[in-house]
C-alpha cells in the first residue's frame, strides 16, 4: 500500500516537471494577442490523469504552474495567468478524462479530446471576460476596457486562440498516445491493482 502511494507520488512529480518544462517552451500565434501563448505542458497532466486518475492530472497541473510562478514570477505579483493557466489545464483534461474513462477507446479519446478543446475555449472565453481579465486590469491598474470591447478581445482573440491551442494539444497527445498507448494501459492496470 505505501509503496503503490510513494509510487503515485513519483509519477505526479516526475510528471509535473516534464509539464513545467514543455509549459517553458510555449510560443505566441502571430494574429492573437502575445499574452497567449501554446503550450504543450497539459499533455503530462492529461497522461497523468489517464493512468492514475483525475486528482492526480489535476496536481500535476497545479504543481506546473507553482514551480512555474517560482521559476519566473509574475509581472503583477499575483499569477493571474498562472490561475488562468491552471483553470485552463483543468477544462481540458477532465472532460478528456471522463469521457475516455466511459468509452476506452482511440476514438473515445479522441472524442474526448475533442470535447475537452470545445470546454477550454468556451469556459475559458467566460472566465475571461468575468474573472481574469478584470483581474489582470485591477492588478496592473489599467483601466477596464467596457463591455463591448472586453467582448470583442474575447470573441476575437481568447476563443479563437483557445480552440487552435486545444486542437495542437489535442494533435500532439495523439501522436503520443499513438506510440505510448499499451504502455499507458499497462501503467493505469498497475496502478488500479
Amino acid at each position: 500500500m505505501k509503496n503503490k502511494k510513494l509510487q503515485k507520488m513519483i509519477v505526479i512529480g516526475m510528471m509535473s516537471s516534464i509539464a513545467f518544462l514543455l509549459h517553458l517552451l510555449n510560443f505566441p500565434i502571430p494574429p492573437f494577442p502575445a499574452f497567449l501563448e501554446v503550450d504543450f505542458g497539459d499533455i503530462p497532466a492529461l497522461i497523468t490523469a489517464i493512468i492514475l486518475g483525475p486528482v492526480a492530472g489535476i496536481t500535476v497541473e497545479l504543481l506546473k504552474n507553482i514551480i512555474d510562478w517560482v521559476y519566473t514570477g509574475s509581472p503583477t505579483g499575483v499569477p493571474v495567468g498562472h490561475m488562468a493557466n491552471f483553470v485552463t489545464g483543468i477544462l481540458f483534461i477532465l472532460p478528456t478524462y471522463f469521457i475516455y474513462k466511459k468509452l476506452r477507446s482511440k476514438k473515445g479519446l479522441t472524442f474526448g479530446l475533442i470535447i475537452g478543446t470545445v470546454t477550454m475555449a468556451i469556459g475559458m472565453s467566460v472566465l475571461n471576460y468575468f474573472a481574469f481579465m478584470p483581474m489582470y486590469n485591477f492588478f496592473l491598474n489599467v483601466p477596464v476596457e467596457t463591455g463591448a470591447a472586453l467582448r470583442s478581445t474575447i470573441v476575437a482573440g481568447i476563443l479563437p486562440f483557445n480552440l487552435i491551442k486545444g486542437v495542437l494539444v489535442t494533435v500532439v497527445f495523439l501522436l503520443i498516445f499513438r506510440v505510448m498507448d499499451k504502455w499507458i494501459i499497462k501503467q493505469q492496470r498497475s496502478f488500479q491493482l
